[in-house]
């Protein structure tokens, strides 16, 4: 008994309970395309970020192009009702300006938001195919 290893005694044991069994091989290469997978997500949500953070970057630039250009153009005179026309014009256009960024930028978010986890669920269902061929390819 005492040439025995702990690990020849799990085997036994693992013998005598009829554990299937296991292609460590197959699992290490399971566990490695998972991280795989969880680097591509991270980079999906980084690229997102990224992509985000350019388009808020446009936007600002563009906004003070238009808010110096309507400034220059803006010369209130005429009649009361010229002069509320011209706001009204002013203030539709930055209204349709604001709805414009608003709907880029929840693009890019839902893009990259819904993408990075579609990545891992695919993966996980992988994994868990991969998982049980790897048992039950000993099993035979």
């Amino acid at each position: 008994m005492a040439d025995k290893t702990v690990m020849d005694m799990f085997a036994d044991m693992a013998k005598q309970i009829n554990l299937p069994k296991i292609d460590y091989e197959a699992f290490v290469d399971i566990h490695r395309k998972n991280i795989e997978a969880m680097q591509k997500s991270a980079a999906v949500l980084s690229e997102g970020g990224r992509a985000i953070l350019t388009k808020q970057q446009e936007i600002l630039a563009e906004v003070g192009r238009e808010a110096r250009q309507l400034i220059a153009d803006f010369k209130p005179g005429g009649s009361a009702q010229e002069v509320a026309a011209k706001q009204a014009e002013l203030a539709k256009r930055v209204f349709e300006a604001t709805v414009r960024n608003t709907r880029d930028i929840a693009e890019l978010v839902q893009k990259s938001s819904s993408e990075a986890p579609k990545i891992i669920l695919d993966r996980m269902r992988e994994s868990f195919a991969e998982a049980r061929a790897a048992v039950e390819s000993k099993k035979a």
